[in-house]
Formats: C-alpha cells, sequence, structure tokens
C-alpha cells in the first residue's frame, strides 16, 4: 500500500482514536485535525473534548490543528434545525452535519491542507466497484451509522476512509487500551453538542416562541395541555402530563393550522402505525443527480414503472430500527413513496427513511408524510 496523506477528523472519543491508530501503524502520514462546531463551550464537552483529541495525537505522535467549523454549522445546520421545528417537523441534525460540515467543510479543509484524503470513526465501510463507490453499513450491526451518512456522494466516498468500520465496538476498544490510549474507556457522545446538558424545552426557548395548546383524542376529547408543538414528536410517551387509568399515552398527530397535540392510549393504537410514508429531498449516493432515470439505473429498476423488482429494498424511518422490507415509486423528480410490507411505527415528518439493498446504503430523503 501507497502510504497517503491522511487528515483524520479527531472528537475526542475513542472511534476516531482508534482510526488514526491504525492509519499509522499501516504507514500512511496522519494528521488529526479538531473541529469545533459550536460556540457555547459552557453547555457542550468541546473544551475536554479537544484535551482528549491532543491527548491522542501527543500519545501517537501525530499532528494535530484545531478549525473553527461553528459559522459553517450555523448557517448550514443548526438554521435547518430551527425552521424544521418551527414548522412542527422533528429534524436529525446528525444528517446535515455529516453532509454538510463532516463531510463538505472538514473534506474541503484537508484538501487545501494536501491531503490524499480524510477519515473518521464512523461505523460504516466504503467499497469500490470499478468507478463507483458504495457506502456499506458497518460490521458492528448495534453501532452502523451509514443511516446518517446516506447524503455523501461519489466525490465524498472517494476520498473518505472509515478505519474502524469492519470492527466491532468491543475490538476499537481494545485496540485503545492496548496501545495505551487515554480515550480507551471514555463514555461515548449521546445527544447534539448544541444542546448539551441542558433539558431540550429549554434550549428551544431561546430561539422559538412558546405556544401552548390542547392535547386531544382522536375523537377531540381535550385530555391535557400541550407547552408547544415544537417539543413533541410522533410516538413520544414521555412528559405529556396526562394521567388517568388504563395504557400510556403516546403523540400521534400535530396540527400546526389549529396548534392540536393529538394522542392515544397504547404503544400499539392503528394511528401510530403507518404502511406508507412520502420522502422528499432525496439524495443517492451512486449518482450526482436525483433524476428518475439516474435513480432507475442506480436502484436496477425500470422508472417508468414506478417500483423496484420485490424484496430487494429494505429501509430504515430512524436510527436502530429494523430493516422493513419495502416498494418504492417515485411520485415527482424529488419524491418518493414507500410501501411497507408491515406497518411501521411512528413515522415522523422531518426524520429520514435512509434505503438499503442489502449490506449497501442506497440514499434516501426527509419524510414529509
Amino acid at each position: 500500500m501507497t502510504p497517503k496523506r491522511i487528515v483524520v477528523g479527531l472528537s475526542g472519543g475513542v472511534d476516531s482514536s482508534v482510526s488514526a491508530l491504525l492509519l499509522k501503524e499501516q504507514g500512511h502520514h496522519v494528521i488529526g485535525l479538531f473541529m469545533k462546531n459550536w460556540e457555547d463551550d459552557e453547555e457542550c464537552t468541546a473544551r475536554q473534548d479537544l484535551v482528549d483529541a491532543a491527548s491522542v495525537a501527543d500519545r501517537l505522535d501525530i499532528e494535530i490543528e484545531a478549525v473553527n467549523f461553528s459559522a459553517e454549522y450555523r448557517d448550514r445546520v443548526f438554521q435547518n434545525f430551527l425552521s424544521e421545528y418551527k414548522a412542527g417537523r422533528t429534524p436529525n441534525p446528525d444528517v446535515l452535519c455529516n453532509s454538510e460540515i463532516k463531510f463538505k467543510a472538514f473534506l474541503d479543509h484537508a484538501m487545501a491542507l494536501g491531503a490524499d484524503g480524510i477519515a473518521t470513526g464512523h461505523y460504516a465501510q466504503v467499497r469500490q466497484v470499478g468507478e463507483r463507490f458504495e457506502l456499506l453499513r458497518g460490521a458492528d450491526t448495534s453501532k452502523d451509522q451509514s443511516y446518517f451518512l446516506y447524503r455523501l456522494n461519489q466525490a465524498q466516498l472517494r476520498h473518505t476512509l472509515f478505519p474502524v468500520g469492519h470492527l466491532r465496538k468491543t475490538e476499537v476498544r481494545e485496540l485503545a487500551r492496548q496501545a495505551g490510549l487515554p480515550t480507551a474507556e471514555k463514555k461515548d457522545s449521546t445527544g447534539i453538542c448544541f444542546i448539551g446538558e441542558r433539558p431540550f424545552r429549554e434550549f428551544l426557548q431561546r430561539y422559538l416562541p412558546i405556544e401552548p395548546g390542547p392535547m386531544k383524542t382522536l375523537d377531540g376529547r381535550v385530555v391535557g395541555q400541550h407547552q408547544g408543538l415544537m417539543y413533541y414528536t410522533i410516538g413520544q410517551r414521555q412528559g405529556l402530563g396526562i394521567g388517568g387509568e388504563g395504557e400510556p399515552w403516546f403523540v400521534a398527530a400535530k396540527n400546526m393550522t389549529t396548534n392540536v397535540l393529538t394522542v392515544v392510549q397504547g404503544h400499539d393504537h392503528p394511528a401510530l402505525e403507518k404502511d406508507w410514508l412520502v420522502a422528499q429531498d432525496l439524495s443517492w449516493i451512486s449518482g450526482t443527480s436525483p433524476t428518475l432515470p439516474a435513480l432507475g439505473s442506480a436502484l436496477g429498476s425500470d422508472p417508468t414503472r414506478g417500483q423496484t423488482p420485490e424484496g430487494q429494498l429494505a429501509a430504515k424511518t430512524r436510527y436502530r430500527q429494523s430493516d422493513a422490507p419495502c416498494t418504492l415509486s417515485f411520485t415527482a423528480p424529488n419524491e418518493m413513496r414507500l410501501e411497507f410490507e408491515t406497518p411501521q411505527w411512528a413515522v415522523t415528518p422531518g426524520q429520514s427513511a435512509v434505503l438499503y439493498q442489502g449490506e449497501v446504503c442506497l440514499g434516501g430523503g426527509i419524510i414529509s408524510i
């Protein structure tokens, strides 16, 4: 293998630390880069993460640079996050952060440094087939992060390595221990950095107005008051504040026009299940344009027929969900409809519907209905 100049996104966690370790052991010239994506350090762990990343770089004897992408993050990710919540949807900022920051702003910066490519600690894999690059699931199915990477394109994947994608998390931690990395036992980060340890509602109140309203059953009976539709998501059980007997209450729908939150009792209530969805703002890994002919070629189907061969496609409508066999049809150049063999629970507008063929992540879109 010809040694390459690889810039590794060192986050201060064990996965990126081992990624740098493995690349150095392979003989590459490794440079660490710590991305600062949010300015409010009091509410984030950024300071400690930078210390940990620098400690790893010191242990591995590699250079490290800290770069502030907070302006790009605010413009490309955070503003979208706020507008989606304001519209009553539940966005996934990790998806946009990956496509706009970690694999765009970061990649551009690395290329300007003369890098041959970048690497991150994501649990995913890249496979080259001829001149094309495929995104594969991570080998550790419990940690697979391909769902969050479905908006990557060929240019991004061409220059990207996922050094730990073929490993299980337990193996990654063991490698870190053997190498004496200071992040070997560090707990995985969870949640969104810009929210930090604060309650979610408290954070949103700083940016969006509170608009309380009624909680109603499907037959129109008022059973409580909500604190603002933006604070609730489809399938939510906690924080509703509805007492009484019977099964737990769940959020089934939000009406932005009437400001009504519809709730139902029971996890398996029919109102919480859907056997179809529509998604827009499509993004396909195998092609540079979401046109129907390109999609048909990428998926191995005839777009004029509007569906792929039976049994070939599966989708996830949320992270960690099991694959759901489905049929794909195109209702517009940038819109698709998925029909599922079995109803899916709590399909949520704003979240991503991501398509797979076996181990290959094809792409997906943002759920609209």
